[in-house]
This record gives structure tokens, sequence and C-alpha cells, in this order.
């Protein structure tokens, strides 16, 4: 990155001004109890977007054509139920002279859990030590806020950007991508894309997949008095779920990881449910999980590991070779992806990131899916995450975001901006 210019020091003068509002703003999108599926969902995206109409951007913000966007061939999938759902995109238009670069960020969060676990209410956001708690804080309303205050930054400066900065701020991450595929099928793309993410500023140029994944385990009920009669479908699991972890095993033998992850591509029973009577021997077993992709892996490949590994399982089981268990895949399909090989965007963030902080960057690939892989696959545009928040505190109790990684990464994107957009 070239060294520091006027216009650049205008912009990083804004952000310092705003630094309290922008803590505000992260707060106020947190209380919003945008858990997936929910209506509230849908409210965290119209508060953004009355953010970036207040911040003076051109703001196209629409109702999702859900029947259309579900029956498309690509479609990534979804876990919960939504009879609605809403996309909007900022804009400060360039004069074409230079590239485009968006931010794409979901404002859906997971469930918090049991309330027992906080400290405080999850979606009661407080400051303790210089972070800021509360459900969404990592993962990933703080890149978000972030990304808005970057872009406002240029706004109040007065520059004048070459290409278009745009602003995604979108829904239905956590359960398949439905806000992403539905920004990219509007049509919205650019040059690059970064993803604030919680990466604890590093640069993550690449993302495992991630597949769901349902078992139905079968087995024969009676009385339980008469236990040894029939077939209990939660003593037939224990030998399913012995075969999932060692091919969790064999698949990880050789992966290369980073030291934040002990597994590069973990498989994961979700939820388990049996029975519908204490003392009666439970005669299906439901489960639900996630199957981690390799990178490069194709979802298709994946599907047929695990689904051999079941079937090699029930066949070696007199009760199961007779009554196999049916594998079903549903909800969000995270195939992997990465930032395409040729690309400088990864070079241009880290540039980025040291012209506004002297703090080491590692890059790694992380083992979980994210919208990467839509911008990188469907939309055919260069993207990395690089954001504030350690993703180790994602979707557990007492998420956190420290407050001065979000301002860096403020800082961070707008420095981006300028560099890839150009100055008119």
């Amino acid at each position: 990155m070239t060294g520091r210019t006027a216009a650049a020091s205008r912009v990083l003068d804004a952000i310092d001004l705003h630094c309290e509002p922008m803590m505000t703003a992260l707060a106020e999108l947190i209380a919003v109890p945008s858990v997936s599926g929910t209506d509230a969902e849908n409210d965290a995206v119209h508060h953004v977007a009355q953010l970036m109409t207040a911040q003076g951007m051109e703001v196209d913000h629409w109702q999702i054509p859900l029947g259309e966007i579900t029956a498309h061939p690509d479609f990534p999938g979804m876990e919960v139920p939504r009879s609605e759902a809403w996309g909007v995109v900022g804009r400060i238009a360039g004069d074409g002279s230079g590239r485009s670069l968006m931010f794409n960020g979901h404002v859906d969060v997971v469930p918090s859990g049991d309330p027992q676990q906080w400290t405080s209410s999850a979606f009661d956001p407080r400051v303790v030590g210089g972070r800021m708690y509360g459900r969404g804080s990592c993962d990933m309303k703080a890149g978000v806020i972030a990304s808005l205050w970057a872009v406002d930054a240029i706004r109040r400066s007065g520059v004048r950007l070459g290409g278009d900065l745009t602003i995604a701020a979108v829904l239905g991450e956590e359960d398949g991508g439905l806000g992403t595929f539905a920004t990219l099928h509007r049509g919205w793309r650019a040059d690059a894309c970064v993803i604030p993410e919680p990466t604890d500023l590093d640069l993550v140029p690449a993302n495992a997949g991630a597949l769901t994944f349902r078992l139905r385990v079968h087995g024969h009920a009676t009385h339980a008095s008469r236990r040894t009669a029939g077939v209990s479908a939660i003593e037939k699991f224990v030998a399913i779920h012995a075969a999932i972890m060692e091919l969790e095993h064999e698949r990880n033998r050789s992966a290369a990881t980073s030291a934040k992850f002990e597994l590069a591509y973990p498989v994961s029973i979700g939820t388990v449910a049996a029975g519908d009577w204490a003392s009666s021997v439970p005669d299906l077993l439901v489960a639900e999980g996630r199957f981690g992709v390799a990178l490069d892996e194709s979802p298709d490949a994946a599907r047929l590991a695990l689904e051999q590994a079941v079937s090699a399982a029930c066949a070696a089981d007199p009760w199961l070779r007779d009554h196999p268990v049916d594998v079903e895949w549903w909800g969000g399909q995270f195939a992997s992806g990465r930032l395409p090989d040729g690309s400088d965007l990864l070079e241009q963030v880290a540039a980025a990131h040291a012209a506004v902080s002297d703090r080491v960057q590692d890059t790694w690939v992380a083992p979980y899916g994210s919208d990467l892989r839509l911008m990188t696959g469907i939309g055919g545009v260069p993207t990395i995450q690089y954001g504030p928040g350690d993703v180790a505190l994602a979707h557990g109790p007492d998420e956190h975001v420290v407050l001065d990684d979000v301002a860096t990464t403020a800082r961070a994107l707008a420095m981006l901006a300028l560099e890839m957009c150009g100055e008119r």
C-alpha cells in the first residue's frame, strides 16, 4: 500500500472522531435478538438499512422472493422456516475509474442457549474492560458495524472514489447462506469482497465446508419390563456414533490445521431425540449433525464418505443389517471455498491492516462453512475474511468482542477501500 495520503488521514480522523457512536450503534444492533428464522432477523436487516440511509448511501432494500430463491438449483439450503426475508445493500458510487469493493456481513445469530450460563442477558449488551458482551457481538455484528463506519468515514471526509464501494448486510448465513445467495441473485457483484467475520484480525482466505445431515435409527418397541424382547434405537445408535467418530479421525489423520483448531474437518452430532415414553423401549432415534467438508472436496464426495461409513456399521450389526439407518441431507449445505489463485486481495488486506496496526497477522484456513464460498463459487468474487473477534467465542455464552479491534477493523477496511477503489 502506498504512503498515507491527505485523504487517508482525513478518513482515519473521521473514524477516530466517531468511535463512540460506532460502539453505540454496535450495542443497538446486538440488542436486536436476530436469531435465524425469527422476525427479529428481518428487524436487524431493516435496522441496518436505516443506518445506511442515515449515512447517505444509495440503498437497495428489498423483500427476497423466497419461492423463487429456494427453488433455484444452486440454493444452499436453510434449516429454519421463514415466511419473509429481506436483503439490503448500501453503496457509495464511484466514477468507474477504479475497482469495486464489497463488504459482506450477516446480522443473523444463533440462539443464546442456557441463560444461566450467561453473566447477563444475551441481548442486553454491556461493556466491561474494553469488551462488549452479547450474542452476535463477535459473530458478526461487530464486523458489520465496522464496515458501516469505514464507509461512513469516507463519505464524511469528502473523498470521492473511483470504484463502487458497497455493503451487503445479509440474513440466513448461520443456516445456509440465504441472504448472500439472494444478494448475488439480485445481481450485486464486486471486483473483490471482504467478509469481516471474527478472525481476530488475522487473514482467512479459505473455508472448509459443512453439510447438515439427519440420521434415523430404527429399533423395536416393547414394554421396558421386557427390554430384551425389544431393540433399543438408542443402543443401536452407539455403534453408529462410534463409526462416525472413527471416520472423523481418519479424515483428519493427515489434514493440516492451524493452532486455533484441533480438527480441520470436524464431524459433530448436534441433536438427538429418541423414545416417546419412559417405560417403553425406544423404536426410533433421530440425530442431526454437521459433517466437515475438506478443502477442495466436493460435497457429493463428502456425503458419500458418511453414507459408506454408516452403511458399513449397519452391515456389521444383525439388526441394522435388516433395518439400515436412513441418512438424509437437509438444511445448510456449505461447500468449501477459497480465494482464487492470482488474486492480490490477501496482500491488499494485509497492507491495509499494517497501515493502521502493528499487530502481527497470521493466515489460516477456517474449518467451518461461511458465505465466502458463495461469493467466490457462485458470484465469482475474490473474497477473504478479516474482522474483529475471536471465533472461539462465537455461539457460546458470554460472547464478546474487543472494542479496540472493532475500531482497527474500521480503519483497515477504510484504507483498503481507498487503495482498491482509488481516489478521484
